[in-house]
């Protein structure tokens, strides 16, 4: 299978997800985003490490980061290799003595740790295709979007069925320039479904 890297672009925090945040990782060579939702923590040990934040005392990832660099054993990538029912399976690539051995992985604790180890992260091309979305030019530059308001996300799910193919396709366009990546996944599964059965 074809492997597609890919880059950590941000954390937001999630507008469908209650507590939960959205880590976005960017295709390296394209312009799709791959949008996966995390809890609190996972978020909180990514940013720590993206804001170059030194803990008192090693958080996980850190022990794991010095107890691999005391057996040199090195994290040669990441790839996230599977979607199963919503869930991002992922697999760490380690090397030791020139051994080289894959673990199962969550997918953010393989991205806390490619962020620590500063490795690659892959995915596959059938996964980037049901779950990536594309980014038009010039959305980068768009402001972070604020928190939906409570209760509006169950009234746009029921007038998402109400909406034609091309309004839907307006609500995606607006949902991508906002960086609601969650809503544009729904909106295009919502899309896909249709244009499935059509």
């Amino acid at each position: 299978m074809d492997k597609v890297e890919l880059r950590f672009l941000r954390i937001t925090y999630s507008h469908t997800h209650a507590g939960a945040y959205a880590l976005i990782l960017s295709e390296v060579e394209g312009d799709r985003r791959l949008p996966i939702i995390i809890g609190g923590v996972e978020a909180q040990a990514i940013a720590i490490q993206v804001e170059n934040i030194k803990p008192a005392r090693p958080l996980t990832h850190d022990l794991f980061k010095n107890l691999s660099d005391t057996l040199n054993i090195s994290l040669k990538e990441v790839i996230i290799n599977d979607l199963v029912e919503g869930i991002f399976h992922a697999k760490l690539v380690l090397e030791q003595d020139g051994k080289e051995v894959e673990i199962d992985a969550r997918s953010s604790d393989a991205i806390a740790l490619a962020l620590r180890f500063d490795c690659t992260i892959y995915t596959y091309e059938f996964i980037l295709s049901a779950a990536g979305l594309k980014v038009e030019e010039g959305e980068e530059a768009e402001p972070e979007s604020s928190p939906e308001p409570k209760g509006k996300g169950k009234g746009e799910k029921k007038a998402a069925a109400a909406m034609t193919i091309e309004e839907l396709r307006s609500k995606l366009e607006e949902a991508l320039d906002n960086e609601d990546y969650e809503r544009a996944s729904k909106i295009r599964d919502e899309i896909k479904k249709r244009e499935g059965t059509n």
